[in-house]
């Protein structure tokens, strides 16, 4: 049987590295963990940029990483059933900001309510 070359393949057999990429990581109590994202349509992704500038460009200068091949960041995240990596990804969602806390309560007046039943 021939085989397909990847052009004419629409799933080819072979994944094409993206080389070493900058992983966005936060700490964890075991020392770093990488940080998984989700895409635009909910799934979740592990996310990797070819460059520092590209990474603080998009997530902040003060978003810690570690660099890591594709293939590693793919074995990291597999176990966690994350199948898809991001490379360079350009939007992302700002990070959630803590709620004010709340204020005093104050009671409120009771009201009279009368009812009328014809």
């Amino acid at each position: 049987m021939p085989e397909l070359l990847c052009g004419d393949d629409p799933e080819p057999s072979e994944r094409f590295p993206a080389g070493p990429l900058f992983v966005p990581v936060r700490p964890g109590p075991a020392g770093c963990a990488a940080r998984l994202f989700r895409t635009p349509l909910g799934e979740r992704t592990a996310v990797g940029f070819t460059s520092p500038s590209r990474l603080a460009a998009t997530l902040g200068p003060d978003q810690a990483w570690i660099r890591l091949a594709e293939p590693a960041l793919r074995a990291l995240t597999a176990p966690l059933g994350v199948t898809i990596v991001t490379v360079d990804p350009q939007l992302t969602a700002p990070a959630p900001h803590p709620a004010p806390a709340p204020g005093p309560v104050r009671p409120v007046a009771p009201v009279a309510v009368s009812l009328r039943i014809a």
